[in-house]
């Protein structure tokens, strides 16, 4: 499967639901887990920001991962040390507070956006 590089590191809500939908990308939740617990987008693997390093190593590199959290700040650092590190990485611009503005859904039902 070709891979997500020729495109530029942040992708749309819209964009990352689409890859995500077809099994395309691996989705990593960065946030904190209280934040995790109070919404969260199907299909996204959860990995807090400060476990990410020790986990590395579970995440795919044959495929791109998309990295994700509150409003896109930490998770563009982990898109950062992933590209570096040779993987096909991508942020989730605006993060999962862009991905509800374009109403796209959360889980568990009636599930919300914690602050940071």
């Amino acid at each position: 499967m070709p891979g997500l590089g020729d495109l530029v590191s942040e992708l749309s809500p819209e964009r990352v639901a689409e890859l995500l939908e077809r099994g395309e990308v691996e989705l990593i939740d960065v946030r904190e887990p209280y934040e995790h617990e109070a919404g969260r987008i199907d299909g996204a693997r959860h990995i807090p920001l400060e476990r990410l390093a020790s986990e590395a190593e579970t995440i795919p590199g044959d495929r791109p991962v998309v990295f994700q959290c509150r409003l896109g700040a930490r998770s563009a650092m982990a898109t950062r040390a992933f590209r570096a590190a040779g993987y096909d990485a991508h942020n989730l611009t605006g993060g999962i507070l862009a991905w509800v503005d374009a109403e796209l859904p959360l889980s568990p039902a009636g599930g919300w956006v914690a602050p940071h």
